[in-house]
């Protein structure tokens, strides 16, 4: 199976996972795009004002390496809904 492949299986899953809760009606390219920028936002708030050294921590492990994995995962569903 090749990167494509894994990401239209994806793609599929996340579709049908939408359809079964009726999230179509929410999801307008419009809706879409607000989704990506705002989800964006709140990972980004997460390292406002921060050194490389601190980022570097944040990362390293614990809750807040488990929120931002969070927010990306966020923002990967609304660009992958879009796309």
């Amino acid at each position: 199976m090749t990167d494509n492949d894994s990401l239209r299986a994806l793609s599929d899953w996340l579709r049908s996972f939408c359809a079964e809760r009726d999230w179509d009606q929410f999801h307008s390219p419009k809706d879409l795009a607000i989704g990506i920028a705002t989800e964006a936002g709140e990972l980004l708030e997460i390292f406002r004002f921060m050194s490389a050294k601190q980022q570097a921590a944040l990362l390293a492990g614990g809750e807040t390496r488990e929120h931002i994995e969070d927010e990306l995962a966020d923002v990967f569903f609304f660009v992958l809904r879009f796309a």
